[in-house]
């Protein structure tokens, strides 16, 4: 049981603001803050931020007991090419693995297409001799010959970091990691990245790019976590830092300096848990999340109060919703869209006099023209300010204050500039793209999904998510939104609820009906080691949780599904239940099962966590102040025309209150707007429930 005393320190640091929250022992927050993230030393705005919540909470920072990161550092390295010189080593005659790929175009009749860059050109494909069969014999001993010819290869082209990625080596590890003792021994400064260890599985493409980004964000991440850590040690802090990982756990800092690559994509795993638990909390089963920051909005689908996973995702894509287009990275991820939609999302006009949004982002430097820090863009943040929905004297907690005349002057100069259209139009029309742009993402993610969108309530976290949600919902066919408490640093928050957790998959082919008993309970035994060893790291002494699965097929098809496994040693008497289990789950996918067809497992997978918090119990919100709601000048978002809206501080709101929209819910983070065709109600956990207004109260 969590002292009540202890203090729990979470920072989440995204591509515009850092967001920090301080909790008490009960999981209460006590502090939260929003600063500006320093783009060329992120800890710079970590530590800002980590000042402020400790000096407004009389704290300090040896009080702490636990502390969470999250950060967008590794994925912004990959996506900017800002990582290390990276070299492969392959099998002999796999050189050409990255070239080959797929061995398709993801756009066929596109004669422009651009390739993905998968970050390691041919000139440092380098090779050895050496064979491992499928099931992990060895065919050819690892020639010494080629392995020094190889390191010689390295040093000549002022290689930084190795990826190693050989035949089978899922299988068989023995040969890459002879490998590496022998590169380490001539080159101990090299960094070296292993595909048995990074992703062992089968695929060599997938394994070989996984692998290579590892590698090339491993020097960057390494420096990066040194640093961080060594300045909050010189501040007092006594505890260890844990870091938020892509499949929504936390690990360890030794961890994630040996898997980087586990890091990408951190931050928005840490909304879509604290979406989880919000729907845990309120009993709803169907849900999605909508988190809309400064630079990207990232939606989930979460289903029985998990969200919806993943074992593979592409990482900077040339074409943002083409499949193939990207580097694919295969690692345990929480499955969600992610689209360049933020407050500072760049508004402009193409060749062709078509209003454009994102997705390149103004960021924290210098920020939307409003910002008064040098901008001259117009974004999404001076569209919401000329629209009336940002206060300038209170954004931010009164830290930043907005400036109306340079957001219009931004809008006149990039957007009217030349057309027959005022600056709130061009606001309305900005506001309209972006709003489109997102929930026709939402709408594509759910179809992927094979889902719908119409019964799912959406839980909305980000800065710029309450402010957007109606407008978002309206057009994606959602007519219920739950805007939960503290939401403009949700994810930061989502990173406290989150276990001390690592997930682990390998690849060993078997059928059903040639069922390797002994060996899958030796597989499963070794990862359970392997994992138990690495949470245990995390979280000492705290009692941990398992889940097993498989990843099976019919026999000739090409991709799998995942299959629940029970928790304990196979026998002979579980090979009809699996079989039962893996019909089920293909039929609730694909309509109907393929009786008489052999199926195959591909990959075996264990996940190890603490376990979860508790949900707190409703209690009354208390209002902290006496009500004065007073009203402000709008651009109403149905008609385009001006409108009196009312203006609440969400602190005054007791449960049950209702408000009718055109409103305002103002917060330290964030505003909700209340639309006209919603109203909204404060429900007992103090979340805004909005729901949308039957037509004929409209």
């Amino acid at each position: 049981m969590t002292s009540p005393s202890a203090l729990r320190l979470a920072i989440d640091i995204g591509g515009t603001f850092t967001d920090t929250v301080l909790a008490d022992g009960d999981g209460r927050l006590i502090g939260s803050a929003k600063t500006a993230t320093t783009q060329k030393n992120p800890t710079q705005g970590a530590a800002a931020g980590a000042h402020q919540v400790l000096r407004a909470s009389s704290h300090r920072m040896e009080d702490v007991t636990g502390f969470v990161h999250g950060t967008t550092l590794a994925t912004n390295a990959l996506i900017e090419r800002r990582g290390a010189r990276v070299s492969t080593i392959t099998t002999d005659g796999f050189r050409d693995i990255l070239e080959i790929g797929y061995e398709r175009r993801y756009s066929q009749y596109d004669i422009n297409i651009d390739k993905p860059d998968l970050l390691v050109p041919r000139s440092r494909s380098f090779t050895v001799v050496e064979r491992v069969s499928v099931d992990g014999e060895v065919l050819v001993q690892l020639d010494q010959e080629s392995v020094h010819a190889a390191i010689e290869a390295l040093i000549a082209s002022r290689t930084e970091a190795v990826a190693i990625c050989l035949l089978h080596s899922y299988a068989n590890a023995q040969h890459e990691q002879q490998l590496r003792r022998m590169i380490k021994a001539r080159l101990p400064d090299l960094v070296v990245s292993l595909s048995s260890e990074v992703s062992p599985e089968a695929r060599e493409f997938d394994r070989l790019c996984t692998t290579v980004a590892n590698a090339y964000i491993q020097p960057l991440m390494g420096s990066y976590l040194s640093d961080f850590e060594r300045y909050f040690n010189a501040i007092g802090l006594a505890c260890p830092i844990l870091m938020m990982t892509a499949s929504g756990g936390m690990t360890t800092l030794e961890t994630s300096r040996s898997f980087p690559i586990r890091l990408v994509e951190s931050g928005p795993a840490g909304g879509a848990i604290l979406a989880a638990r919000a729907a845990r909390e309120c009993d709803l089963e169907r849900v999605v999340s909508f988190d809309m920051g400064g630079t990207t909005a990232k939606l989930c689908l979460i289903d029985g109060f998990r969200p919806q996973s993943a074992r593979k995702f592409e990482i900077a894509r040339a074409e943002r919703f083409i499949k193939g287009s990207g580097m694919p990275v295969r690692i345990p991820v929480l499955e969600m869209i992610e689209i360049g939609a933020g407050g500072g999302s760049i508004a402009s006009v193409d060749t062709l006099g078509r209003l454009q949004i994102g997705p390149k982002s103004a960021g924290s430097d210098p920020g939307p023209a409003a910002f008064g820090n040098g901008g001259t863009d117009a974004t999404v943040t001076d569209a919401d300010l000329l629209l009336g929905y940002l206060d300038p004297v209170n954004f931010a907690e009164g830290k930043i204050g907005l400036e109306t005349e340079a957001a219009e002057a931004a809008l006149r100069s990039s957007i009217c500039d030349g057309e027959d259209i005022d600056p709130a139009q061009a606001a309305i029309g900005i506001s309209d793209i972006v709003d489109e742009n997102m929930a026709s993402a939402a709408r594509m993610h759910a179809v992927e999904s094979g889902k719908n969108l119409g019964d799912r309530t959406m839980i909305v976290l980000g800065g710029n998510g309450p402010l957007h949600a109606t407008r978002v919902a309206r057009r994606a066919g959602v007519k219920e939104i739950l805007v939960p408490p503290d939401p403009g640093v949700g994810s930061a928050v989502g990173f406290l609820f989150a276990p001390v957790s690592f997930e682990t998959v390998r690849s060993r082919y078997t059928t059903l009906d040639q069922f390797d008993v002994v060996g899958i309970n030796a597989l499963f035994d070794a990862m359970l080691v392997e994992a138990e060893i690495i949470v245990a790291q995390g979280a000492p002494g705290q009692p941990q949780t398992r889940r097993r699965t498989a990843f099976m097929r019919y026999k000739g098809q090409g991709h799998e599904i995942e299959v629940d496994l029970p928790d304990r040693q196979f026998d002979l008497n579980d090979i009809p239940g699996l079989a039962k289990t893996f019909e089920a789950n293909y039929a609730r996918q694909f309509s109907r099962a393929v009786p008489g067809m052999i199926i195959e497992v591909l990959n075996w997978g264990l996940s190890v966590s603490t376990l979860p918090s508790s949900n707190p119990k409703a209690a009354p919100v208390v209002s902290k102040h006496s009500k004065n709601i007073y009203t402000r000048q709008i651009i109403c978002d149905l008609t385009g025309r001006e409108a009196t809206a009312q203006v609440v501080e969400r602190a005054m709101l007791v449960a049950g209150d209702n408000i009718a929209g055109p409103a305002l819910i103002t917060e330290p983070q964030t505003t909700t707007l209340v639309s006209a065709d919603f109203e909204a109600r404060l429900d007992a956990f103090g979340n805004i429930r909005l729901v949308m207004k039957q037509e004929d109260n409209l």
